[in-house]
């Protein structure tokens, strides 16, 4: 956590690496992460000209269930994280930014570095997690009646069918001779 009249009066503005215990707060947000480990943010956080910036290098070690088979999986990510704050008495004069969404207000007399970490952790989350070996794997799974495809599977079978259901198919290669 810094406080804004800290990083006001630094004029290089405050260096900060901190390993972070987020896990928790991480699990209640989203139950689908399953741990988190190595929480690191290593950067910068200054003033200007009423914005404070927060700038950092994100890593962490993710572990979620497989989308497929649902065992699981651990990622390591790594993300650079930029942020633009405003006091409550800048932001009129701010609307722009605001307007487009690229300033965040500080609540209080602190900016919150875990929660910072936190919200791009879960904005950062894949919608597709596979383990190794259904990564390497070409079988899709399937079932009674059913079966996954890919897009281009898909769009080929699609095809397929549309060339089969066409009246004039019997007529196909009536002439070749």
């Amino acid at each position: 956590m810094f406080a804004i009249a800290e990083v006001r009066k630094s004029p290089e503005g405050i260096n900060f690496d901190q390993v972070l215990s987020v896990s928790d707060e991480l699990k209640e947000r989203n139950p689908e992460i399953l741990n988190v480990e190595n929480v690191r943010a290593k950067g910068n956080i200054s003033y200007d000209n009423g914005l404070y910036l927060l700038n950092y290098e994100l890593t962490y070690l993710l572990q979620l269930p497989s989308s497929r088979s649902l065992e699981p999986v651990s990622l390591e990510q790594s993300q650079r994280v930029a942020e633009v704050f405003a006091e409550q008495t800048e932001w009129p004069s701010k609307d722009e930014l605001a307007d487009q969404d690229l300033l965040l207000v500080i609540e209080g007399s602190n900016i919150d570095l875990a929660e910072s970490v936190i919200d791009n952790i879960l904005l950062s989350i894949p919608l597709q997690v596979l383990t190794e070996e259904e990564k390497a794997a070409a079988d899709l799974p399937a079932g009674d009646n059913w079966t996954v495809l890919t897009e281009t599977q898909y769009q080929a079978l699609k095809s397929e069918k549309k060339e089969a259901s066409n009246p004039f198919a019997a007529l196909d290669g009536l002439f070749d001779e």
